[in-house]
């Protein structure tokens, strides 16, 4: 991406990691070499409430805040999050969608938006789409689907792989480090994958 500033959208649910997914890619933005704003909206103070992390980072950032549909990039960790906060991604932005239904209390199974990907496809998005939980149990841990995730959308940011890999080294607990960066590097073989076929 070369645009002065990058305007990032993490969206998901209380409990799914959302700030921390927002300081990782943060301080890579820092340790590149770049200004950062960064701020964090949460709907609902609580597990499984709305939640949105909004990163900037170039030569020059004023403001934390993105203005609707200037969104570069949408990490989206959650499929109705995604529908939610799609307003403000671009036109030709691109959307990292963790393919994971988490039905909120409020709501029945069957009041959940159908077919996610294909509305966000009908839009006109670039959408990497991923069930980053498979990919996680199958490196032991459901804990580290977040770090699968950060490893796809790496793919879109001019940060080098060595800022990555030492800040989430500093981000997760050191029993958990070497599982995390499997996690980012399986992640960022993944989006390889879907962007190269």
């Amino acid at each position: 991406m070369s645009k002065e500033v990058v305007n990032i959208i993490l969206a998901g649910t209380g409990g799914q990691g959302i700030v921390l997914a927002s300081r990782i890619i943060a301080h890579c933005a820092l340790k590149s070499g770049y200004e950062v704003k960064e701020s964090e909206i949460h709907g609902m103070a609580q597990r499984g409430g709305s939640v949105i992390g909004q990163v900037r980072f170039g030569k020059r950032v004023f403001a934390p805040t993105i203005p609707v549909g200037e969104g570069d990039l949408m990490l989206a960790l959650e499929e109705m999050e995604a529908l939610r906060y799609l307003h403000y991604v671009n036109p030709e932005g691109v959307v990292i969608l963790n393919q994971k239904q988490i039905v909120p209390p409020a709501l029945s199974p069957e009041q959940y938006p159908k077919e996610v990907l294909n509305r966000i496809k009908a839009k006109g998005y670039k959408v990497l789409a991923l069930k980053a939980q498979d990919i996680a149990q199958r490196l032991g841990s459901s804990k580290v689907e977040n770090s699968v995730l950060l490893g796809v959308l790496s793919l879109f940011l001019p940060f080098e792989l060595d800022h990555w890999k030492e800040t989430i080294a500093q981000a997760v607990p050191s029993d958990m480090i070497e599982l995390n960066l499997k996690a980012f590097e399986e992640g960022r073989a993944f989006g390889e994958k879907i962007l190269s076929s």
